[in-house]
């Protein structure tokens, strides 16, 4: 382990042991009204009565914070963050609640299904063929320690396919630091970069993230991250420095540190009928190429396909990405859209700029409501009113996505491909979950331009 490496590790050790010291330190100074939200510590004065004096003065009344208590809003998280237990669930022998900790053991499942139908410019660029695979097979753990009210705990491990190994996944604590308007997660986690990337993928409207997402945000880093929420101002963040210490060498490692921010305001979210959320955002992130070379490469949004972007390792000594996002939700109805560019400083290559994103609309007929976590500002995934295996119909969802991806620039000669998939979702349960999609999309690369039709569907379930 280098020099630069050590003095990382130091940091994030030294940021841990003044946490502990924090969490130690005001555990057991909560003890306010336990119907009182805010756990505000009540003094001597505070306890004694007060004898009401003639030329007293009335004491204003503090204005009380705004807190949304719309059921399609969420206003806490936990070390899973994005992994929420179903809130149906089928069984509970998986979950332990002890005097001294607290274990739920989850899962997911993900297998999938793809055929391609080419023009002949696109055989000549990529060859596809019918395929069918695992796309994800992960567990999870998650819990929390009564003790340490502050405190809960997630872990994670996944099947990888393509390599046929097992990998750590999310894995930390998340602590609450109330001082600091938020909470902290220290460990293995999503790094922060647009809201469809820190989502769960299990919760996400179609079956693969976009292209451009895929090519340029990495899917996980190690490192810190504050996350908080504003009630009264409607503002929410994510602020995290990450670094390749212990995860060097895996496929999701593509820089030696990175610091990320993802800043949002919610300037609707009022309480009504229509439950309307507007979302606006933005996300930069500043990161150091690891060995100095970068390589940014993308599936078709299809997990049995090839590589269709790929623009080989460069040399790099560093890469600057930011971008806007914003999503609308208004009864069952969402509409969303995120943009970025990524400027590579590598003079050998000309310091090309890359660019991509997606517009997404849906709409579930069956009249359910996304809910939105107002911490961590992503959406969960849709829970039927009527689960078919309780004699209802589900949960049916219409998607709509255009993306568009371009690394073309300089001498870098990636390609740019752009797609436009209609799907369905069909949610039996929160337990499982049916995908069937649509997708036409075209590739330029290699003095060719090629047509490619998908046709895809997949099978979700959760524990």
């Amino acid at each position: 382990m280098g020099l630069r490496s050590s003095r990382a590790m130091c940091k994030l050790l030294f940021v841990t042991l003044v946490l502990t010291a924090v969490l130690a330190g005001t555990t057991f100074a909560e003890q306010g009204d336990p119907n009182n939200s805010d756990t505000a510590q009540t003094s001597p004065a505070q306890s004694q009565q007060t004898v009401p004096a003639k030329n007293k003065q009335p004491q204003k009344r503090k204005k009380k914070k705004r807190v949304l208590t719309d059921p399609t809003f969420e206003n806490t998280i936990q070390a899973d963050q994005s992994d929420e237990p179903p809130k149906r669930q089928l069984v509970h022998w998986n979950e332990y609640q002890g005097p001294h900790f607290s274990i739920r053991v989850g899962g997911g499942f993900l297998y999938e299904i793809a055929a391609f139908a080419q023009n002949q410019e696109s055989k000549e660029q990529i060859s596809t063929q019918f395929g069918y695979k695992i796309r994800d097979f992960r567990v999870l753990l998650n819990g929390a320690f009564p003790s340490l009210k502050r405190v809960t705990w997630c872990a994670g491990i996944m099947y990888d396919a393509p390599s046929g190994a097992w990998f750590v996944r999310q894995t930390g604590v998340m602590i609450a630091v109330p001082e600091l308007w938020g909470s902290l997660f220290i460990g293995r986690t999503k790094e922060g970069f647009s809201l469809n990337k820190v989502m769960n993928g299990y919760d996400g409207w179609t079956m693969e993230r976009s292209t451009m997402s895929d090519a340029t945000v990495p899917l996980l880093a190690d490192g810190i991250k504050w996350l908080g929420y504003s009630p009264e101002h409607g503002f929410l963040w994510n602020v995290g420095y990450y670094n390749d210490v212990l995860s060097k060498g895996q496929s999701f490692s593509s820089y030696s540190s990175q610091v990320v921010a993802r800043l949002v305001a919610l300037p609707i979210r009022g309480i009504s009928d229509s439950h309307q959320l507007l979302h606006v955002g933005v996300n930069l992130q500043y990161g150091k190429p690891v060995d100095g070379q970068l390589q940014l490469r993308s599936r078709p949004e299809v997990f049995p396909a090839p590589y269709f972007l790929d623009t080989g390792k460069f040399a790099a000594s560093s890469a600057f990405m930011a971008g806007p996002e914003v999503y609308y939700r208004w009864k069952s109805w969402l509409f969303g859209s995120e943009y970025w560019g990524e400027k590579v400083t590598s003079p050998s290559t000309g310091n090309p700029v890359f660019h991509g994103g997606d517009v997404v609309a849906t709409w579930v007929l069956t009249g359910e409501i996304r809910t939105y976590n107002t911490v961590g500002g992503f959406f969960r995934a849709i829970s039927p009113a009527h689960p078919v295996f309780n004699g209802g119909k589900g949960a049916w969802e219409l998607v709509f996505r255009q993306s568009y991806t371009d690394l073309n620039s300089g001498t870098v000669r990636g390609g740019s491909f752009w797609r436009f998939t209609p799907m369905l979702n069909w949610y039996l349960s929160d337990n499982v979950r049916l995908e069937f999609a649509y997708g036409f999309g075209q590739l330029d690369r290699f003095n060719l331009k090629g047509n490619t039709q998908f046709f895809q569907s997949r099978i979700q379930l959760q524990l």
